[in-house]
């Protein structure tokens, strides 16, 4: 049988973490009553004008330092035509022909191999509404509710050959982001959404694998299209440039449409916004400001802390635990200590409630009170992650609930001797 090599690029589409949309005020606020966070603008309505947000260009100027990028200092808008009902102007703003970002990559490791995965570009656009299909009442209701929400597209080149490379890619990523505070990256509610670009050599037909929005799906997706497409070329068939919609309960895809190129949108010119100058003086401003990402902090832990490479790699992979982790030993708790309680009970209880890390909302300062009373054996060990969990659950200040609880140790001899006694005397035998 022939040996077949997979080739993939992404095309990675992240929600911006401002407060208001990218080309008015409206809220970018997630859920709210259908259409609600809409104004003309971003309806559509005849005769309303964009505005360009400033912190959008903030936010993907960032992204593109991060991951080196080289930043296009005259870029610009342009209009993408297309006609479909969640898309009320019947055009998306974004950028083709000047993209902000443009040349850069970023370093992976997957099992031990780095290398590094090239970013053709990053672009700024808005998002589009969302149809909501009523099954029941065989209806489809448009919400404009995301319409207008800042995008980054950030389209990497076609350097991944396996479904733990591009996972290793988008974790990545994911970090870098939210380490920057520019999205959330939350894949369930769609501020991270990844369509793949697929192809099996020798054969160099590609398909497009649209809007997954969780990483295990993202790597079921790529097995399969992979499978599909050898299989086609070992029955002799020729493979369709497509685009397909990838059905995660029944682990299928089926095709939407045959894959567009640039002149199927008609492209032109934005002519309701200005191009954007960006001076040196903005560059560097956002370079000296930006925060220590994942792999400077990481070493920097291991340095600075001594604790082992396992409990660093794992502490910053998720930005709220190692906020966790520093906020904790600057309030004067050991860090290998804060490493354990992060490591052990922590890990243990998202594993048993099926949470991430960064859904983690205890206070820092709470967990540096528990490992306090432990090291004043105020409570033994056993006490301390009984009254953790409930410092996990509902953040309650563990002094206060040892008191109210009864569950401090006694250490007075006296009264030690004296219930020793007592025992002693009512069981004589």
């Amino acid at each position: 049988m022939a040996q077949y090599e997979t080739v993939i690029g992404l095309e990675v589409h992240v929600e911006l973490a401002t407060k208001t949309k990218i080309f008015c005020g409206c809220s970018t606020a997630f859920g709210g009553a259908p259409n609600s966070h809409t104004c003309p603008v971003c309806t559509g309505l005849p005769g309303s004008l964009p505005v360009l947000n400033k912190q959008v260009v903030e936010y993907a100027m960032a992204v593109g330092l991060a991951t080196n990028c080289q930043i296009n200092q005259y870029c610009k808008f342009d209009r993408k035509n297309y006609f479909y009902p969640d898309n009320p102007q019947n055009y998306q703003i974004s950028q083709l022909y000047y993209p902000i970002c443009h040349d850069g990559g970023i370093k992976i490791d997957v099992n031990g191999q780095k290398k590094i995965v090239r970013i053709h570009e990053i672009h700024m656009e808005e998002d589009a509404g969302k149809l909501v299909h009523d099954e029941w009442e065989d209806v489809s209701l448009v919400d404009y509710n995301r319409s207008g929400v800042p995008l980054i597209e950030i389209v990497s080149e076609p350097d991944m050959r396996s479904a733990d490379e591009v996972i290793a890619y988008l974790e990545k990523l994911r970090l870098i982001i939210q380490y920057l505070g520019a999205s959330d990256c939350k894949l369930q509610e769609g501020s991270m959404r990844a369509d793949v670009n697929l192809s099996v050599r020798p054969v160099g037909a590609r398909t497009e694998m649209k809007n997954l929005n969780s990483f295990k799906a993202i790597a079921r997706a790529i097995e399969a299209e992979r499978a599909r497409q050898i299989e086609l070329i070992e029955e002799g068939k020729s493979v369709v440039q497509e685009t397909r919609r990838w059905d995660d309960n029944k682990e299928y895809s089926y095709p939407m449409r045959s894959k567009e190129d640039a002149q199927d949108y008609r492209y032109f010119p934005e002519p309701d916004l200005p191009p954007l100058q960006i001076p040196d003086e903005w560059i560097k401003q956002l370079k000296s400001s930006q925060p220590e990402l994942r792999d400077e902090k990481m070493a920097r832990y291991k340095e600075e802390y001594e604790i082992p490479d396992y409990d660093a790699d794992i502490i910053t992979g998720s930005k709220r635990m190692a906020d966790i982790f520093e906020q904790t030993v600057a309030l004067g708790a050991a860090p290998k200590k804060v490493s354990n309680w992060l490591m052990t009970e922590t890990m243990r209880l998202l594993k048993e409630q099926m949470m991430d890390p960064d859904e983690l909302d205890f206070s820092p300062k709470h967990l540096a009170m528990l490992i306090a009373l432990v090291e004043k054996k105020t409570i033994n060990q056993t006490i301390a992650k009984e009254v953790f969990e409930k410092i996990f659950a509902d953040d309650i200040e563990p002094e206060s609930y040892v008191k109210e609880h009864g569950l401090g140790m006694v250490s007075d001899t006296d009264a030690l001797q004296k219930t020793v006694e007592e025992v002693i005397a009512a069981n004589p035998q």
